[in-house]
């Protein structure tokens, strides 16, 4: 009679954390806008669902387990304004509140310097209140695999290139089009390198990753994830808000 194959024990194979659990990251909230726009209004600290506009964005950085530390820049004119926000919600993963400069880039250099000892940096628009936790994890996830990832949507319309004196130049495919977002999320030393390298105008933070040659990843953002520029923007947030608020009650 043939023996018994003696039984082999299989070990369940753990899931190991990503490693960027256990390095340190930091955020930078670019919110030194002139807000021309709005009438010159600093809309930052304007009321949406019966808080200022940039609270909603500080609430969701605060919650997240993945992010250590906060550095907001503002206008000159609104830091007292902001010192007392984060005094009164008690937000307390804001190590600094800085001033910044003339243009977004020159805001978000400022805030980078005042981050410590940090191995990621996620850079979010202070004007776009309709962040959620997810976009946040999930940009840090793709960062890993190629030190910068941002978060974008794909473009829905047909956009069309138009020349100075108003005719149709070219139309690009829309497939290969997306819209960039933030958080935009860099290992440290990437973006203070494309920051120290940094020529000429730059309206996001990849861009200056792209000059040097880096490659940055695409994540699916969310076209809820406006940013508030007008008004009319700035009713929508409220009802992007409240519908999110409405669905999170209907869950607990």
């Amino acid at each position: 009679m043939a023996s018994e194959m003696p039984k082999i024990e299989r070990k369940t194979k753990i899931k190991q954390p990503l490693k960027l659990s256990r390095e340190k990251v930091g955020a930078v909230i670019a919110a030194a806008g002139s807000s021309q726009r709005m009438g010159g209004v600093d809309k930052i600290f304007l009321s949406v669902v019966g808080k200022p506009l940039l609270a909603h964005v500080l609430d969701v950085f605060q919650e997240c387990n993945m992010v250590d530390q906060i550095v907001i820049v503002l206008n000159e004119a609104s830091l007292e304004q902001g010192r007392l926000l984060v005094e009164e919600e008690g937000f307390s993963k804001v190590i600094g509140i800085c001033p910044g400069g003339e243009r977004r880039q020159d805001s978000v250099a400022e805030g980078l310097k005042r981050l410590e000892g940090c191995h990621w940096v996620v850079i979010h628009d202070g004007a776009r209140p309709c962040l959620t936790l997810d976009l946040i994890e999930k940009g840090l996830g793709e960062a890993h695999q190629t030190g910068a990832a941002i978060a974008a949507v794909p473009v829905k319309e047909t956009i069309k290139v138009v020349e100075a004196e108003g005719t149709i130049q070219d139309t690009p495919c829309r497939e290969n089009l997306w819209v960039a977002q933030t958080p935009q999320v860099f290992r440290f030393d990437i973006i203070m390198e494309a920051y120290r390298q940094r020529k000429g105008e730059a309206t996001d933070d990849a861009s200056l990753v792209e000059a040097l040659g880096y490659k940055v990843k695409i994540y699916l953002g969310s076209y809820d994830n406006i940013k508030v520029t007008t008004s009319e923007e700035l009713a929508l947030a409220e009802i992007i808000l409240r519908k999110s608020k409405t669905r999170l009650r209907r869950e607990e």
